[in-house]
């Protein structure tokens, strides 16, 4: 029987308090899930503006500290709060870095807006995030218990290893080791593209010796980054879906990082993302007009109609729908859903939009909605309760992605019975099976699959996708049921991650 665990994630966002991306969901439901498996799991995050307004809200504590970052001694202190299943929150306070985020002047978490109108890093990014790197390390001493897994994700957190291997592994408290050199580290990678790259003389700004500045350890084509301390120094690694750590070993997917990974394969791991189906299921979703589930499907009708009425287009029950929630950006294959939108549409389908991102995808989509008024609808925006609408309403999902670590919303697609029309890539290749002759028969069928990044290949699942659902209802119906059965939760992925925090603990 494996032992309870006691497990600390360091992230730089956690839903409820910050987010700008699917990090933010894993690091609050990975927690909870380890929790509802008996183990011990709390978080740190810092304390950005943003994380003030979290329910419950964060208290200050008493314990306060000092933090060395370059010349400078920064003083800090933790708040405290609690996420359900009695994860604890743990929150770095220092508001000269973290308390700027304000949506309604641009200013995000990493970024700000220009004035015009594009986004650029804060110009401190380097120093905020080796700020928080240390103060997790130095925290440990302050937190209930100390823990056996130090779990770390993306580059925010990528030197934290560094600095356990290098500075803190034999430090010393006033009755002997503290105990760092106990801890096991994991880093998760949630998206390659994305390393924490920086000037090399921020090597003085992390107090970092010069010697760890070679190809092999720190330097990265000349630069420090973050993302490659961690995966050089972490005991083991780990992304979000076991195809998308193979893809990222090679050129096309490695972001020029696919050479270390592949000197550290024997430590790379890959496990897709879970879905939190107490918020995400059709049966109990409170977002939808009608519930429906596996054993009675009636309500996605009416979810159907209300989602024609709430776009402003036609309301037409044999019209198959075609939903996106995405992103508008190249990496959501947003080019190849504008390339075949109007063959759904000259087809007597109906698309609907519901994003935000780069200008010249809205303008695009704005265009087409003006071209076919009665069949398209667009919603520019984020907007939680109309996504879970999108997927209860549409028919199929339309999801073609020039890459896609895990991906959450082909997921919540099969969960929902509308058949997801993927790119066989990352997360969506381990998650999605094609509706071929072979799997239909068998029963394993749950989407449409097609596989190079061009606009013919996806309109030719997308139009299999049509056919099947205007020719072949009991197959389409088999399709539905198929997906509805998965089991894409936390708790399964939960599992895996426990079988990787196992073998990182070290005896006591």
């Amino acid at each position: 029987m494996n032992e309870k665990l006691n497990i600390l994630l360091a992230t730089s966002e956690v839903v409820g308090f910050a987010k700008t991306g699917g990090l933010a969901d894993v690091c609050a439901a990975l927690p909870q899930a380890m929790a509802r498996r008996g183990h011990r799991a709390s978080i740190i995050l810092p304390l950005y503006r943003s994380a003030r307004q979290a329910k419950p809200a964060p208290v200050p504590t008493e314990r306060q500290f000092t933090v060395v970052v370059g010349q400078k001694v920064v003083e800090t202190r933790l708040w405290h709060t609690t996420l359900d299943d009695g994860v604890t929150v743990w929150l770095v306070e220092q508001n000269d870095y973290f308390d700027r985020d304000d949506p309604t002047q641009g200013r995000g978490i990493y970024q700000y807006t220009r004035h015009d109108g594009s986004r650029a890093d804060y110009e401190d990014n380097c120093e905020r995030f080796v700020f928080f790197n240390r103060a997790v390390l130095e925290a440990l001493p302050l937190l209930d218990a100390w823990p056996d897994i130090l779990h770390v994700n993306d580059w925010q957190t990528g030197l934290i290893p560094v600095y356990l291997k290098e500075q803190y592994l034999h430090r010393m408290g006033e009755s002997g080791p503290l105990g760092y050199d106990r801890l096991g580290t994991l880093l998760t990678i949630h998206n390659i593209a994305y390393q924490g790259t920086f000037w090399h003389w921020d090597m003085k700004l992390a107090g970092l010796d010069w010697r760890l500045f070679n190809p092999r350890q720190l330097e990265f084509y000349g630069k420090l980054s973050f993302l490659k301390a961690g995966i050089v120094y972490a005991d083991l690694l780990n992304t979000v879906s076991p195809t998308y750590a193979r893809e990222i070993q090679t050129p096309y997917f490695g972001y020029g990082m696919q050479g270390v990974l592949w000197e550290n394969r024997d430590r790379l791991f890959g496990i897709v993302n879970g879905v939190d189906y107490r918020v995400w299921d059709p049966a109990i979703d409170r977002h939808l007009p009608a519930n429906y589930s596996l054993d009675d499907l009636s309500g996605k009708a009416i979810c159907k109609a209300a989602l024609q009425r709430e776009f402003a287009i036609a309301e037409d029950a044999a019209a198959p729908l075609c939903g996106v929630v995405a992103r508008l950006t190249e990496q959501k294959g947003v080019d190849l859903i504008t390339a075949v939108a109007p063959g759904i549409l000259d087809a007597g389908g109906q698309l609907v939009v519901l994003g935000e991102g780069d200008r010249k995808y809205h303008h695009v989509l704005q265009h087409l909605r003006d071209r076919y008024p009665n069949r398209m609808g667009i919603y520019l925006g984020f907007h939680e309760a109309k996504a879970h609408r999108v997927e209860a309403g549409a028919d199929f999902f339309l999801m073609p992605s020039a890459f896609e670590p895990s991906g959450l919303n082909q997921l919540y697609s099969l969960k929902y019975g509308t058949p997801p029309v993927v790119r066989a890539t990352g997360g969506l290749a381990d998650t999605v099976t094609d509706a071929s002759p072979e799997n239909l028969a068998n029963g394993t069928a749950t989407g449409f699959r097609f596989g190079g990044y061009s606009a013919h290949e996806c309109w030719r699942a997308v139009e299999r996708a049509i056919g099947m659902y205007r020719h072949y209802p009991e197959f389409w119906r088999q399709l539905m049921r198929t997906g509805m059965s998965q089991d894409w939760s936390w708790d399964r992925s939960a599992a895996e991650y426990e079988q990787l925090y196992q073998r990182l603990r070290k005896p006591r």
